[in-house]
């Protein structure tokens, strides 16, 4: 275990440091460009003094964590993380694309929701075929709180393994919509994979684990309330690959819905209201994702953050306990 601490400290404390220290030289970069964030008329209008805010600096924290990620697996001849890796990578492309339209069209509408659709559904039917190909997938679900292994179909578990990684990208992308709240929630149930992955040895998930640990936390210094930058659908959709990611690394896809909870409950929200008021014509909630309910009913972000942030511990500690005895 001495090996896999020092490598999650190592690739913490140099994301964080280079994550800092990227984002202090390059978000004078982006303004002088003009590249802030449009905000529409749809959100709170409080929103709208946030206009103008650089976006896209998840490349702060996305250029570390691929460094680090792949000098580790050089080190480690562990070549099934450049599989993880470049998953991660192909999401941060994808996010980045959807950025880079909006900031030439002036709006916040970026790729059509088709389009990310596909793309996403075929970078994780990729990211799942190499795992497949290269024998780093068992069709076995590990169920919490129990000793039990349910093997299932190898071609079900593949069409699951697709959806769930898309949902839940795609769910990490919906929260990132309040100072600091996407990037605090990935820190925190980060932390609890990190303790996995170094109660079960596991160098990949050390390295990882740490290495997003470090950049959210070195991009929260400019992230937190008041926002100097935020992170856009780059940063966003890189973090949701890395973080289902680490749910194969640790070989317990299952445990996405322990760590995953507030990104899911983010998503459900929405689904709800859009269902409600589609069949009723009302609303469940004065404003999706739920996070600006919360927001009109007079909650600052910083609380916000906050209280998500404590579920996130609790329900992924909850979720540790539940699969400790498969790790």
């Amino acid at each position: 275990m001495k090996t896999q601490i020092i490598q999650f400290i190592i690739s913490a404390a140099v994301c964080f440091a280079a994550t800092a220290v990227i984002a202090r030289k390059f978000i004078p970069v982006l303004k002088s460009i003009k590249m802030g964030q449009k905000i529409l008329d749809i959100g709170p209008r409080w929103h709208k003094s946030k206009e103008g805010t650089p976006t896209m600096g998840g490349l702060f924290f996305i250029i570390p964590i691929l460094a680090v990620g792949i000098v580790f697996a050089v080190i480690n001849k562990d070549y099934t993380m450049y599989i993880h890796l470049a998953f991660a990578l192909l999401n941060g492309i994808i996010g980045f694309a959807d950025d880079y339209v909006k900031f030439f069209k002036k709006q916040n509408a970026g790729l059509t929701p088709g389009q990310k659709l596909i793309a996403q559904f075929a970078s994780a039917f990729a990211y799942i075929m190499a795992l497949y190909l290269t024998g780093n997938i068992d069709s076995s679900l590990k169920i919490p709180f129990t000793s039990l292994n349910i093997e299932i179909n190898i071609v079900l578990y593949c069409v699951i393994a697709v959806v769930g990684i898309v949902f839940t990208v795609n769910s990490v992308n919906l929260t990132d919509g309040i100072d600091g709240l996407a990037s605090s929630i990935t820190a925190v149930l980060m932390m609890f994979l990190a303790v996995l992955s170094l109660k079960s040895a596991n160098l990949a998930g050390s390295v990882v684990a740490g290495a997003v640990i470090g950049g959210t936390l070195g991009f929260l210094v400019y992230n937190f309330h008041p926002a100097k930058v935020f992170m856009g659908d780059t940063g966003s959709l890189f973090l949701g690959a890395a973080i289902s990611s680490m749910a194969f690394i640790l070989d317990c896809p299952l445990i996405l819905l322990f760590a995953g909870f507030m990104f899911y409950i983010e998503a459900f929200s929405v689904m709800i209201q859009v269902f409600f008021y589609k069949t009723t014509g009302k609303r469940v909630f004065k404003m999706t994702p739920i996070h600006h309910h919360f927001e009109m009913s007079g909650w600052s972000e910083v609380k916000i953050v906050a209280v998500f942030s404590l579920i996130t511990a609790l329900v992924s500690l909850a979720g540790c306990l539940g699969f400790v005895s498969h790790i």
